[in-house]
């Protein structure tokens, strides 16, 4: 288990965004520096946006792991966004879906406590679950953005999943060749949540 802060080359940067999040966005398999939070930063200073990314995701991690840990991240960086990525462990792992909406909610609420906007990075889990479960977690997510009032974006690796050539031997981890789709579909919405 690792934590990886990425740091704008702005010394100036007066803001600061979380990524609370798994594999997915610790960037597994490849090298960070290519992983889309890290190609998020880049679009930040090249548009010279004074945030600073802090990366506090780690592989594996569960909603669980990241209620755990979210207190100490909002304490440590005082983010002004928190980009919450997680769920698919849960999933993958048949844990509870009833605590994963609640354990993504605490997140979302403590995060909010704390004066931060959250933007909630939907997931998917893949179809041999059983169409009756990977609907009902997926549901979760917009479920949850109504409920709590924060913005999500719809399943972050639509545009990759099934593409062979985008996506490692594992089918589940997103290649370097993916990254930029992905840190596009996100990018959009950061604009829009803090009105770049």
């Amino acid at each position: 288990m690792f934590v990886i802060s990425l740091y704008s080359t702005t010394l100036l940067a007066k803001s600061t965004i979380v990524v609370l999040g798994d594999s997915i966005s610790a960037g597994y398999g490849i090298d960070i520096k290519k992983g889309w939070v890290a190609l998020l930063q880049q679009k930040l200073d090249q548009e010279k946006k004074s945030y600073t990314i802090f990366n506090e995701s780690i592989s594996g991690d569960t909603t669980a792991g990241g209620l755990a840990r979210i207190d100490s991240a909002l304490k440590k960086h005082k983010p002004q966004l928190v980009l919450l990525e997680l769920g698919a462990n849960d999933g993958l792992r048949g844990l509870s879906l009833k605590e994963m909406k609640s354990n993504l909610a605490e997140i979302i609420s403590r995060s909010q406590k704390m004066g931060a906007k959250v933007l909630l990075l939907s997931m998917r889990i893949p179809p041999n679950y059983g169409k009756r479960y990977i609907n009902m977690f997926y549901d979760i997510y917009p479920q949850l953005a109504k409920e709590m009032n924060v913005s999500f974006v719809p399943f972050i690796m639509e545009d990759v999943a099934l593409i062979k050539e985008m996506m490692q031997k594992d089918r589940l981890h997103p290649n370097t060749k993916a990254q930029p789709i992905i840190a596009s579909k996100i990018w959009k919405h950061i604009k829009s949540v803090l009105e770049l």
